[in-house]
């Protein structure tokens, strides 16, 4: 949230350009976790997700979204409050954030989260006045409210689900003239929680709740994805904007862009522009923090899981399909909690993806 916005502005940034490219690191803080809420899950049920869940606009957004990509759809609606903003994501970022930190240390875990207020406010690089409070609440209204529904293809039958990004949330606040906030809980959707214990997640810079403006965050986010532990990765203009689900004219988001280059300010990725050829290239800027507890994972395959696996991707050599999985965990940082089921949901997926060879 760019801080003293008004409620309205639901945690936006503003627009103009502004004197110095990141915010004050107002609450030093260690590295974390994030889940791309977006990718981790339907990766496994789209061949490509090209656009995100998250309003980018200062107002709120009612609209219903749908987006087609070669049979697949998704389709996003918010409530009447408007569409979960990219700064609402925070208060999952945070969430799952605890939800890691207990799974390293072996804690049982749930999908209730206890969201101590101002604890979430320091993690999230924003202030603590009574209207940062007020702006929470808010936020837990518009995710609360978003749906998505989406359609799941396997062989000639064709599945659509609902979900949420949560299912509820309580509030408890201090009695008296205030008002203050005291803490919040938060039921996270089974999509949601089922995509952490999967340890579908990737870490972010703590710079991330640095960057000023909702666009320079999904830019982020997409390089973040895209780039990895790549030396470099280049995108079309126009493709990028498709991505990031910017509502801004090609023209004015191609500023957009020719400022971030300039500034250059991008947490883990430099960003070069070709204003010629409308081409974006992130560069790894060597900054980036493997964390230590996750790795590519070596051990092996139970051999039932061959078994099972040749019944869920029919057609397919599972050895290569195993080699494939691997390289994915590498690519993601993933270390599957429960191997064989990780395994077979990989190659269920590979076979509703691309049918037989």
């Amino acid at each position: 949230m760019e801080p003293n916005t008004t409620n309205l502005d639901l945690f936006s940034a503003r627009e103009e350009k502004p004197s110095l490219p990141l915010m004050p690191d107002r609450h030093p803080q260690h590295d974390l976790f994030i889940c791309d809420v977006a990718d981790a899950v339907l990766k496994d049920v789209m061949t490509h997700m090209e656009h995100p869940f998250y309003s980018l606009s200062k107002k709120p957004e009612t609209a219903i979204r749908r987006y087609e990509h070669k049979g697949s759809w998704i389709e996003i609606t918010p409530s009447v409050k408007g569409l979960a903003t990219i700064y609402d994501k925070d208060i999952l970022i945070y969430c799952i954030s605890q939800i890691m930190a207990k799974l390293k240390k072996n804690e049982p875990v749930s999908p209730r989260v206890r969201i101590n207020s101002r604890d979430l406010l320091i993690f999230t690089n924003r202030g603590t006045s009574g209207r940062d409070y007020m702006a929470l609440v808010e936020a837990l209204d518009r995710l609360e409210g978003t749906r998505i529904r989406t359609n799941i293809r396997s062989g000639d039958e064709e599945q659509s689900d609902s979900f949420g990004l949560i299912d509820a949330s309580s509030i408890r606040r201090k009695h008296g003239l205030d008002g203050r906030l005291l803490w919040c809980e938060v039921k996270l959707s089974d999509w949601v929680f089922n995509a952490i214990r999967s340890q579908e997640v990737l870490t972010l810079h703590r710079d991330y709740f640095r960057l000023r403006k909702p666009i320079e965050r999904r830019v982020y986010e997409i390089a973040r994805k895209h780039c990895g532990q790549q030396d470099e990765w280049k995108i079309g203009l126009a493709n990028l904007l498709k991505k990031t689900g910017s509502q801004s004219p090609l023209k004015r988001f191609r500023q957009m862009l020719r400022d971030l280059a300039d500034y250059d300010h991008l947490p883990d990725y430099s960003v070069t522009f070709d204003t010629e050829a409308d081409m974006v290239t992130f560069r790894n800027r060597g900054t980036m923090l493997i964390t230590p507890s996750v790795t590519v994972w070596e051990a092996r395959l139970d051999p039932e899981a061959y078994h099972d696996a040749r019944s869920a991707a029919p057609g397919w050599d599972v050895y290569l399909l195993e080699r494939e999985w691997r390289s994915w965990l590498g690519d993601n940082e993933i270390e599957p909690k429960y191997p064989t089921r990780h395994f077979i949901k990989f190659c269920k997926s590979w076979h509703e993806k691309r049918g037989y060879p």
